[in-house]
């Protein structure tokens, strides 16, 4: 186990990094580009200016860690393990991963990408999407119950197709909630 470390500049590109333990620490300017992470636990770790794109993380655990800076392009996060999956986002670039099935409450995205991310099935319950582009990501039987796009943009989400009572959306991204009707908004 490793414990309260600052790891800089590590290069784990298509490594497999098998049964780790990681608490309190903070990885900087790291290339995880196409590891295999395999059962790995993630503890109150921060990243930073990392770059995870096409990283796989099955039964990995990720609790309280936060991205920051980071390209995580194309991860399937509903491959981690469920037991206590709490992660944050700032400023990082999430286009095409996955977040199917995930149950995550309150998560943060600020001034992330999220292009064609799969939110199917999650909950997403009292989560806050602050200025975050969501081009073509996937809303479907999503728990959106008090989520705020409020300072978001470019998201479709169908009304009849997920559970958005209490979620906030500024007046700028109705076309985006009223798509699927085939209407014009002028």
């Amino acid at each position: 186990m490793r414990i309260d470390e600052q790891i800089d500049g590590e290069s784990y590109k298509d490594a497999e990094i098998r049964g780790e333990e990681f608490e309190d620490c903070v990885f900087s300017k790291c290339d995880f580009s196409n590891a295999h992470i395999v059962d790995c636990k993630f503890i109150d770790c921060l990243f930073i200016d990392c770059n995870l794109s096409m990283t796989k993380l099955p039964e990995t655990t990720l609790s309280n860690v936060r991205f920051e800076k980071c390209k995580l392009l194309g991860i399937h996060f509903n491959y981690c393990n469920d037991f206590i999956f709490e992660v944050g986002f700032n400023n990082s670039i999430l286009d095409y991963s996955s977040f199917e099935k995930r149950k995550m409450m309150k998560t943060q995205f600020s001034g992330c990408s999220l292009k064609g991310v799969d939110f199917g099935f999650a909950n997403l319950k009292q989560s806050v999407f602050s200025n975050c582009d969501l081009s073509e990501a996937i809303f479907y039987n999503t728990n959106l119950q008090e989520t705020d796009f409020t300072a978001s943009f470019n998201y479709i989400i169908n009304l009849s197709e997920n559970t958005v009572k209490k979620a906030r959306f500024a007046k700028d991204g109705l076309s985006g909630l009223l798509a699927n009707y085939n209407i014009i908004i002028e």
